[in-house]
């Protein structure tokens, strides 16, 4: 059996694309916090999660870098051969369903609270 569930936040800009055949495929990163703490610090995992067709639109349409999902799906590897002649192996997740856990007016509201941009913070530096 090959299942994942995941639950964090988005940790980078979602990336939507198209195939050469129009289906819509969005690659994205999902934080998901390691459930001890070493020396005190949470330490916190970043999983590459590819989305497609109407999950992959609606995902890049209503959700933003910081917002919390709930991810099931496979694990997929593959590999290919670097320019340097090195094999590369990747490992993803493969999403069968997706869940916001937040609105994209609620991530906002929740980035705009944390990192205020009077205080000096640029909302594209935050670190998840």
């Amino acid at each position: 059996m090959n299942k994942v569930v995941l639950i964090g936040r988005i940790a980078n800009e979602i990336v939507l694309r198209y195939t050469t055949s129009g289906i819509a495929v969005a690659n994205l990163v999902v934080a998901v916090n390691r459930p001890f703490a070493k020396d005190g610090e949470q330490k916190a995992d970043f999983i590459p999660v590819t989305l497609w067709q109407k999950r992959a639109e609606n995902t890049a349409k209503y959700l933003i870098k910081g917002s919390r999902v709930a991810v099931d799906g496979r694990i997929q590897t593959s590999s290919y051969d670097a320019e340097d002649g090195i094999k590369r192996y990747r490992t993803e997740v493969v999403a069968d369903n997706i869940q916001f856990l937040d609105t994209k007016k609620e991530t906002k509201e929740k980035l705009q609270e944390q990192y205020p941009e009077e205080e000096g913070y640029i909302h594209d530096e935050i670190p998840f």
